[in-house]
């Protein structure tokens, strides 16, 4: 789990918000899954707004750049999720979204 600390696109408000993640080299992939649900995640809204943020992992606190992911990358680490995560399969499942991939790099 990482904590994503990311800034209220309407309201300005700081949030904290825990989240599995994907390790990826120079950075993290992280899922606007949802639990499967039929919309995205506010936390998802706020990132594509205020993309500068940053995360603890650990005892590390890092700054990041958060970039939705697409095409070949997006399947790829999705993919990766869901052999990994079997229950991430099972949300996408649930929903008719495509369910968004986040990649944060390290800034």
């Amino acid at each position: 789990m990482l904590i994503l600390h990311h800034v209220g696109a309407k309201s300005g408000t700081t949030r904290e918000t825990p989240l599995v993640y994907q390790p990826l080299d120079g950075g993290y992939a992280i899922f606007a899954s949802k639990a499967g649900a039929p919309t995205n995640p506010d936390w998802y809204h706020n990132l594509k707004a205020n993309p500068a943020i940053t995360i603890e992992v650990g005892t590390e606190t890092v700054g990041v750049t958060a970039r939705i992911t697409e095409g070949e990358e997006r399947e790829t680490i999705w993919s990766q999720q869901k052999a990994a995560m079997p229950q991430f399969a099972q949300y996408e499942e649930e929903t008719s979204r495509v369910i968004p991939v986040v990649v944060l790099e390290a800034i």
